[in-house]
C-alpha cells in the first residue's frame, strides 16, 4: 500500500511506515541517507537490549534534528518507552525529570550516555526494569503547563495517529508537506513530522531564527503547511520579504498560545490563509481549528472540533451547558492522552480543561481565557484575555501579560506587565495614557492599577509564559 492511499486505511506502526519511506527524499534541508544510516544505528542498539529482555527507558535528548528522528523512529519501532526532552531544560529541570522517569538509556548529541553539556552532578540510574505502568503508553512527551513543573503526557501510538488521521480529513489533504519552526520535543513539532512522514508528504525543519533573517527552505509554499506560535507570527509580519512568503502557503497554522486581536486582523490584511488552532499535548496538539477560508472573511474563534474529537462545554461540575455560555471547556478524543507518566487519568476518555470559553449554534469554539488566571478583584471577575487584547490595539506594546497580584482591600488587583513600543516614550505617563487608551473598551475594574515596563517578558519557545514566576516577580516589584 502507498503512502498516499495509507492515510485513508488503519495506519500501522512507525516500521512499517519507515520501510516504505526510507528510501524517499522526504527530508527538505537534511540528509535522508544520514537518517537512515542512524536509524540502523539506533535500533542495533536496542537489538542488544531485547537480547536480554529488557525495553530500556529511553529520554531523548538530542538536539539535532537527525538524531532525534533516528532516535524516535528507532524506540518507536522496538516499542521502547521514550519521553522526548528539552536539550536546553535548566539544571533544576534536569534533576527533576531524572528522578521522575529514571531512565534507562540516554540519548543527547549521538550519544548512548550524557553529553559533557550535562552538569556533571547528574549520574545516570543503574539500568531498571521499572517500566510505564499502563502498557499501551511508550511515547511521553513534555508539558510545562503554565506552572512550569515539567510533566509528561502519556500516549499512544493509536491515539497520534488519531489525531493525523483526524487533520487528513479535516482538511480534506492526504500528502501533508509540513514546513517546521518549532522544537520536535514539543508535541506542535513532532505532529508535523508525523503528519507529513505518515501521509507521504515532505518535511522541510528550519530553527525559527534562521527564518527570521530571511534563510528561507528551498519549497514552493502554496503546497505546504506552517505552524507559528502568535509571537513568531508577529516577528514574521514585522519584515515585507517574510510577510509576503507567509501569504504563499496552503495554510499557517497558529496556535501555542492566544492571539492578540491586532496580530489577527494584520495577517487577514495581507491576506495569510491563517487557521487559528486551539489544543494541547494532552490532545496530540491540535483539537480545533478555524479554517484559513473562514478566518479571510472575518471570522473569530478557533473553529469547530476535527472529526476524531468532540468539544463540549460544562460547569465544574461536570454538567453541559448551552450554547454561548462560559463555561469549562472539556474534550473527547480518540487523540487524548492516557494520563501523567505515571498516573493514567481517571475519566481516559474525557478531559476537562483549565480553559473557559463557549460554543456558537455551528458549534464554534470561542476562547475567553483560563479558569485558573481569572482575577476576582473587588468581588468582580476578570479575565486577563480580554485586558490583554485591549493593550494590544493601543499598538504601544510589544508584549504583554496580565495577571492578578493579592490584595488586603481588593484581593486581587489587575496588575499589566508589559514591554512597551517605539511609540510610548514617555514611561513616567504610562499609566494615565493607558487608562484613558482603555476606559472606551473596558470597564473601570479591569483597567489594571498597577502597570510594570519591562525590557522583554520571557517565553517558552511555544510563546507560553509561566504565570507563577511572572507573579512571584510582580508581587516583590511592588512590594519595593
Amino acid at each position: 500500500m502507498g503512502s498516499k492511499e495509507r492515510g485513508k486505511e488503519e495506519i500501522g506502526n512507525l516500521w512499517e511506515v519507515w520501510q516504505q519511506r526510507q528510501e524517499d527524499d522526504w527530508l527538505v534541508g537534511g540528509d535522508s541517507r544520514e537518517l537512515a544510516g542512524w536509524v540502523e544505528t539506533r535500533s542495533r542498539s536496542l537489538r542488544q537490549w531485547s537480547a536480554t529482555g529488557i525495553l530500556p527507558k529511553i529520554l531523548l535528548a538530542e538536539r539535532d534534528p537527525v538524531f532525534f528522528l533516528a532516535g524516535f523512529v528507532a524506540a518507536c519501532a522496538a516499542n521502547c518507552p521514550v519521553f522526548l526532552a528539552n536539550p536546553d531544560w535548566a539544571e533544576a529541570e534536569w534533576q527533576q525529570v531524572l528522578t521522575l522517569v529514571q531512565p534507562d538509556l540516554v540519548w543527547k548529541e549521538g550519544e548512548d550516555i550524557f553529553s559533557a553539556q550535562v552538569p556533571q552532578s547528574f549520574t545516570l540510574p543503574s539500568p531498571l526494569l521499572l517500566h510505564c505502568s499502563t502498557a499501551s503508553a511508550h511515547i511521553f512527551i513534555p508539558t510545562g503547563g503554565s506552572s512550569g513543573q515539567v510533566r509528561f503526557a502519556m500516549h499512544s501510538w493509536q491515539s497520534l495517529m488519531a489525531a493525523v488521521q483526524g487533520f487528513q480529513q479535516y482538511f480534506g489533504v492526504d500528502r501533508v508537506n509540513s514546513c517546521c519552526g518549532l522544537p520536535l520535543y514539543h508535541v506542535s513539532g513532532l505532529m508535523q513530522f508525523l503528519r507529513s512522514f505518515i501521509s507521504g508528504g515532505q518535511l522541510a525543519i528550519l530553527p525559527f531564527r534562521a527564518l527570521q533573517v530571511g534563510q528561507l527552505p528551498t519549497i514552493n509554499p502554496e503546497g505546504w503547511f506552517l505552524s507559528l506560535v502568535p509571537t513568531q507570527l508577529q516577528r514574521l509580519l514585522s519584515e515585507p520579504e517574510l510577510t509576503a512568503w507567509l501569504a504563499r502557503f496552503q495554510m499557517v497554522l497558529l496556535g501555542g498560545a492566544p492571539a492578540w486581536q491586532e496580530l489577527l486582523e494584520k495577517a487577514r490584511y495581507h491576506q495569510i490563509r491563517l487557521a487559528p488552532t486551539y489544543g494541547m499535548t494532552e490532545t496530540a496538539a491540535q483539537i480545533a481549528t478555524l479554517k484559513p477560508e473562514a478566518f479571510l472573511q472575518g471570522a473569530m474563534g478557533v473553529g469547530q472540533a476535527l472529526p476524531h474529537a468532540e468539544v463540549q462545554i460544562c460547569n465544574e461540575q461536570g454538567d453541559r451547558l448551552a450554547i454561548h455560555q462560559v463555561g469549562l471547556v472539556t474534550i473527547c478524543s480518540r487523540s487524548l492522552a492516557l494520563g501523567y507518566y505515571p498516573h493514567p487519568f481517571p475519566t481516559p476518555t474525557q478531559l476537562q480543561t483549565d480553559d473557559l470559553g463557549y460554543l456558537d449554534e455551528q458549534g464554534n469554539l470561542y476562547l475567553v481565557g483560563r479558569n485558573s488566571h481569572k482575577i476576582i478583584t473587588g468581588g468582580e471577575k476578570v479575565f486577563p484575555a480580554e485586558v490583554e487584547a485591549a493593550i494590544w490595539v493601543t499598538g504601544w506594546v510589544t508584549d504583554v501579560c496580565v495577571l492578578g497580584v493579592p490584595d488586603h482591600e481588593w484581593g486581587e488587583v489587575v496588575t499589566a506587565i508589559y514591554v512597551p513600543s517605539h511609540k510610548l516614550s514617555q514611561i513616567s505617563t504610562a499609566a494615565q495614557d493607558f487608562k484613558a487608551a482603555l476606559q472606551p473598551n473596558l470597564s473601570r475594574h479591569k483597567c489594571p492599577k498597577h502597570w510594570l515596563a519591562v525590557p522583554a517578558i520571557p517565553r517558552s519557545e511555544n510563546g507560553k509564559l509561566n504565570y507563577s514566576q511572572l507573579l512571584d516577580w510582580a508581587i516583590a516589584t511592588l512590594s519595593r
